[in-house]
């Protein structure tokens, strides 16, 4: 469409909410405050356990991982977060890097330790049987508080491939208790505007249980430790028909809700494209988290992206993911929640349901157009089509040649 076009399809949609009761100067300032972090692993070649699939331009090293995630806030207006993965990232002067992404436009967000790679770890990090290799572990994560420190970050996100392959391989009560110690320890060395946030996941690389398996395990974690320890939701980590907007909203509500790793899912943890396969879940996921903003449980929320985008071009892929989450915090804002609220008092359940499924129909992209024209990004119409067409993906290609390294560190 022309610019003409754009703006007479944003008009009409305006007049139209606004006829029911939508404030749409205050959606567009939310949206224009929306705000997700990528990760910094997600630029880099990935691939899968059958190998890594090497692509022309992938960055070599973390400055060129925060050159690359530059161009997906320039071009999308909410994500100048770049979460980092230590070891991946390491061998840079923190101070230093963190005025070269400032440079960028970006800045060191979430703070990722790695203890799942190294041998010691093929039994366990925190939940190990050996001492030597807890404290290792411990120690690691501790070197990564004092990364927070130097960059300002607030957040520590922890993941943990620690579980048992057979019945009968550990104790697993035990393993419990050394995961809870070596969490209380990093608890006690974090500042008190230091946040830790504890992900879990069903299954794998473990297969016959996991230490820190599903949400509330992970919750009465966080609950030993203190107000500073919250849940760390990844779509993928869940076991077939989960409701995580469930999830969601009870987290929320406890106060325990820390933050999101985004991506998609068909089978198990894909780490599919944000809103690729299941985008009404993600809408009410994000119906949730609109409520709890409007009751002023969801401030401190993070966002964050976690996925492996094995065959598609990683910059263009992100700005997929970016644009995905717009959309989805777009219709959850247009929700009709007066009318959503007359319904379930007069327990309406198809009249609930349809407003539900009527927000989710609108065509939100004339709305976001117009929030990114505000922002006077590139493309405001089509970040991905903007991005695509502005060389720069052929520019690193002729740069940097193909063979950068992997987001799994290899």
């Amino acid at each position: 469409m022309t610019q003409t076009n754009w703006e007479g399809e944003y008009h009409l949609l305006q007049r139209r909410l606004e006829d029911e009761g939508i404030d749409v100067s205050s959606v567009e300032e939310r949206l224009k405050a929306q705000r997700v972090e990528t990760p910094s692993w997600g630029y880099a070649d990935s691939g899968t356990r059958f190998g890594v699939f090497r692509q022309p331009g992938a960055p070599r090293n973390v400055r060129q991982k925060f050159e690359d995630a530059a161009q997906a806030h320039r071009f999308t207006g909410i994500a100048p977060g770049v979460a980092v993965h230590i070891p991946w990232d390491a061998g840079e002067d923190w101070s230093e890097l963190a005025q070269y992404a400032t440079s960028l436009g970006v800045h060191i967000g979430a703070v990722n330790p790695n203890v799942f790679q190294d041998y010691e770890y093929r039994f366990g990090s925190l939940a190990n049987e050996k001492a030597e290799v807890r404290k290792k572990a411990v120690a690691h994560i501790l070197e990564c508080v004092e990364i927070m420190r130097t960059v300002g970050s607030p957040l520590l996100s922890l993941w943990f491939a620690d579980g048992t392959n057979f019945p009968g391989q550990g104790d697993i009560r035990a393993r419990k208790r050394h995961f809870q110690e070596g969490l209380a320890e990093v608890y006690a060395a974090m500042d008190d505007g230091q946040t830790m946030l504890i992900e879990y996941k069903p299954f794998e690389p473990a297969f016959y249980h996991t230490d820190i398996a599903d949400w509330g395990m992970a919750y009465a974690f966080c609950r030993h430790l203190g107000p500073r320890a919250k849940v760390l939701v990844d779509l993928g980590h869940h076991l077939p028909g989960a409701n995580i907007e469930h999830i969601v909203a009870f987290l929320l509500d406890e106060g325990r809700l820390g933050g999101f790793h985004f991506n998609n899912r068909k089978y198990a943890d894909d780490d599919l494209t944000t809103g690729a396969i299941n985008p009404y879940e993600l809408f009410l996921i994000y119906t949730e988290l609109v409520a709890g903003e409007r009751d002023g449980i969801a401030g401190d929320v993070a966002y964050m992206i976690d996925e492996s985008h094995t065959l598609k071009n990683k910059i263009a892929e992100m700005i997929q993911s970016l644009v995905a989450l717009q959309a989805s915090y777009a219709k959850a804002l247009i929700v009709n929640r007066a009318k959503l609220a007359e319904a379930r008092d007069a327990q309406d359940l198809i009249g609930a349901e349809e407003i539900y499924k009527a927000a989710f129909a609108t065509d939100v992209r004339p709305l976001v157009w117009k929030v990114r024209c505000d922002l006077d990004l590139p493309d405001p119409a089509d970040p991905v089509r903007g991005f695509r067409q502005s060389g720069y993906a052929e520019a690193k290609a002729q740069e940097r040649g193909v063979g950068g390294t992997s987001g799994l560190g290899a």
